[in-house]
């Protein structure tokens, strides 16, 4: 073959055009002037959106596998939760059902040992259904406000429950509001009686310094029988709260051996930081009839004692 035929060009293969250190500045100078307008003047942005735009589809059918296994491990992991729901809702309605039975023999019983005694029977409790408007201003105290006063028939001295238990007492009233003390407030007290054992005690209120607080069972002795979980109620004792609402559960008791008496820490059942319907009760003192004058006692006017009072109240 003549030399003079033979291509002296190299091949494309072979042709490198401007220096890799060229190409690298003008990239680098392209990049920052893009930078550069694009936070001046979003010039990036009709781009940006039209870009997505393109690719949106292209996302939509990518996700499409992601989205339906996750929607499958959902609907498994719901169906396992609804099974295990529904078996322990079971098991609660078997025992509630269990319950109410017991609770419906208990009350024939109940009735029939009283009539069988001669014993009056139970006073029913009237009631005012109430809101929590706000909690008041003084940050030393555990007091609520709620919206009914004298005249919708509240009384100082009153008992006030939720859906869980005992909230407090009325201590103020008002013509149209009324003040409850907290059972956590530190001057507050309630009778109460433990369900397992029997036992009666107080228990006081025990505010925290954050608000927040419980109850404390003071005075019981260091070998008295309370454990965590006994479940306290109202006695009734006090002529105030009626007997049976629950106002507490066990929650520490610290036996120390330098005191005769056990600290024993409560958690109250009714919710004393987030109730907002209540039902104000009529104290139970207000329910219960006077006592009987012997026939040939003369009548004593409100007001004035009998001398046999008299002489009692001397010392």
């Amino acid at each position: 073959m003549p030399l003079g035929t033979l291509d002296r060009t190299p091949p494309p293969f072979f042709k490198q055009g401007p220096s890799a250190l060229s190409k690298l500045m003008v990239c680098s100078a392209l990049a920052l002037f893009l930078m550069v307008a694009d936070a001046r003047f979003k010039i990036t942005q009709p781009v940006r959106s039209a870009v997505a735009l393109v690719v949106f589809p292209a996302q939509w059918l990518a996700m499409r596998p992601v989205l339906a296994v996750r929607y499958v491990g959902d609907y498994f992991s719901g169906l396992h939760q609804a099974k295990v729901d529904e078996e322990e809702a079971r098991r609660k309605l078997i025992l509630q059902a269990q319950r109410a039975n017991q609770v419906e023999q208990l009350t024939i019983e109940n009735a029939q040992l009283r009539k069988l005694l001669g014993l009056r029977e139970r006073l029913t409790t009237p009631s005012t259904a109430a809101e929590v408007l706000y909690d008041a201003a003084d940050p030393y105290t555990r007091k609520v406000i709620i919206d009914k006063g004298v005249m919708a028939g509240i009384e100082a001295g009153s008992p006030v429950i939720d859906e869980s238990g005992v909230l407090g007492q009325v201590t103020r009233v008002h013509p149209l509001i009324s003040e409850v003390t907290l059972v956590t407030d530190r001057e507050q007290a309630v009778p109460i009686i433990n369900t397992r054992t029997g036992a009666r005690g107080i228990a006081y209120g025990d505010a925290g310094a954050h608000g927040s607080g419980g109850l404390e069972l003071r005075y019981m002795a260091a070998n008295a029988d309370v454990q965590e979980g006994d479940l306290l109620t109202t006695s009734g004792v006090d002529g105030v709260y009626p007997p049976g609402i629950p106002v507490g559960k066990v929650q520490k008791v610290e036996r120390r051996p330098d005191s005769a008496f056990a600290r024993i820490s409560c958690q109250p059942q009714a919710l004393v930081d987030g109730a907002r319907h209540v039902m104000v009760l009529k104290p139970l003192l207000n329910q219960i009839p006077p006592r009987p004058q012997p026939e040939d006692a003369p009548p004593t006017a409100p007001g004035k004692r009998s001398a046999l009072q008299k002489g009692a109240a001397k010392p």
